[in-house]
């Protein structure tokens, strides 16, 4: 499968769906790929996705953000958690995680974690 797999997309099904719209797309500012009435697909990079999906107008529900968690690796994790900070957000401190990298945390309106990460090697 892996060598027909064009591109990846994480799909978070939201109670806060407008707040969590506005969260990805005017705070941490991506790009919007593809956007309906009650779900928005944003652009991370050339292959992968995240989408916000309004539980109201789909089969799947919720989690609330129990066990969930998005990663993402950064180049420069200062000036991020720095730029998170600028525009208001609640990073946590930046730390040094078992696996020879900085990690740091916010959580997205709807409880989702988000994990952003730089490696140290």
């Amino acid at each position: 499968m892996h060598k027909n797999l064009k591109t990846t997309n994480i799909i978070l099904y939201c109670k806060e769906w407008a707040k969590t719209v506005r969260f990805y797309r005017d705070q941490l500012q991506l790009s919007v790929n593809f956007s309906t009435d009650w779900f928005v697909e944003f652009r991370l990079n050339a292959i992968s996705r995240l989408s916000i999906a309004d539980e109201k107008r789909s089969s799947i529900k919720s989690c609330g953000g129990q066990g969930v968690t998005v990663a993402l690796e950064v180049e420069d994790i200062e000036a991020t958690r720095g730029c998170m900070e600028t525009i208001g957000l609640k990073p946590t401190v930046i730390e040094k995680h078992p696996w020879d990298a900085k990690v740091f945390h916010l959580f997205d309106p709807e409880g989702h974690r988000l994990e952003i990460w730089q490696s140290i090697l």
